[in-house]
């Protein structure tokens, strides 16, 4: 073995050395965690299985479910990201032929965009292969300890959410 310490990941580090942190802080840090290795692995996966991004698969699912299309500017609010982070992945989904843009009848500066057949069919594809994944992945836990985690996950949502607001009743 090396005399080269081995770093260690943010969680790892507070559970060593639990006195110089809260247990929300560690809380938080497992959390953080686990969603990077899940979003690791599914980045791996699309990746290798269907040479896809993380976000060409998100921009697909979007669409996915608005079978008459989306504005870019609801897209990116959906997806949290800017107009502009969208603009190049849309154009090179258009130059593939996975989506189409077309002029909003409202409003004629907007561009409506949507899937087009074939890549609403591709799309699905990897959609059915991730929910696989995903299943892998929480394999370990039972029913119940997933309906257990998703009410406790949705109780951290309305904490955070009350705490960004201002609201700590």
């Amino acid at each position: 073995m090396s005399d080269q310490a081995i770093p260690l990941d943010a969680e790892t580090k507070a559970v060593e050395m639990p006195e110089d942190h809260r247990d929300e802080l560690r809380l938080w840090l497992r959390l953080l965690t686990c969603s990077n290795l899940i979003e690791g692995e599914v980045r791996r996966r699309l990746r290798e299985r269907f040479d896809v991004t993380l976000p060409r698969f998100d921009l697909m699912a979007q669409l996915d479910k608005a079978p008459d299309g989306m504005t870019l500017s609801d897209l990116s609010r959906r997806m949290m990201v800017s107009n502009g982070n969208l603009t190049g992945l849309v154009d090179r989904l258009v130059a593939s032929g996975h989506l189409d843009r077309r002029v909003s009848e409202f409003d004629r500066r907007a561009q409506i965009i949507r899937l087009t057949p074939a890549g609403q069919a591709e799309f699905r594809a990897m959609a059915a292969e991730h929910e696989s994944w995903i299943a892998e992945l929480f394999g370990d836990l039972t029913q119940k300890e997933q309906r257990d985690l998703m009410r406790l996950l949705a109780k951290t949502k309305l904490s955070a959410r009350r705490a960004m607001s201002g609201d700590a009743s």
